[in-house]
């Protein structure tokens, strides 16, 4: 059996669909959610698809993906410019990881220019929407055929 694709959401993230809509749409997670399922399925792939607004418990599934795992997609949300502690939980992984941005935080405060994230990921997305989640996980598709030895 292969391993899923873990999607990690940080803080607020919860709330799309209603949050900023002028930046983050009118897209509600669930809707984020089966996207990426029904993308998975396509590509004959799972996910496991989970979001938080507490650090520790980010930390913790970043630890449960180090064994159970294909690869980590995460959108961190304001932990992506704080926390170290999900830096150092990342450097733990083997797998590809995406940090996947729904807006472009370059383009925004200068303080969202600054990604804890961005130095262990094999790959950054970031400005493309809520659309932004099933093209990582094609992303994510190709990067864990690529890491694949051929046989």
């Amino acid at each position: 059996m292969t391993k899923p694709i873990f999607v990690l959401n940080g803080p607020n993230l919860n709330l799309l669909g209603r949050r900023e809509p002028h930046i983050y749409g009118s897209t509600t997670l669930a809707e984020v959610e089966a996207s990426c399922h029904e993308r998975a399925r396509a590509l004959g792939r799972e996910v496991t698809f989970r979001q938080s607004n507490y650090e520790g418990q980010i930390v913790d599934w970043i630890h449960e993906a180090i064994d159970g795992a294909t690869g980590m997609i995460i959108n961190p949300g304001a932990l992506t410019h704080t926390s170290v502690a999900i830096l150092d939980a990342l450097k733990n992984l083997s797998c590809p990881i995406i940090e996947l941005h729904i807006s472009n935080p370059h383009q925004r405060e200068a303080f969202r220019h600054v990604s804890y994230v961005t130095p262990v990921a094999t790959a950054t997305m970031c400005g493309l929407g809520v659309g932004g989640y099933p093209l990582a996980i094609e992303a994510m598709d190709m990067l864990v055929r690529k890491a694949r030895p051929k046989a």
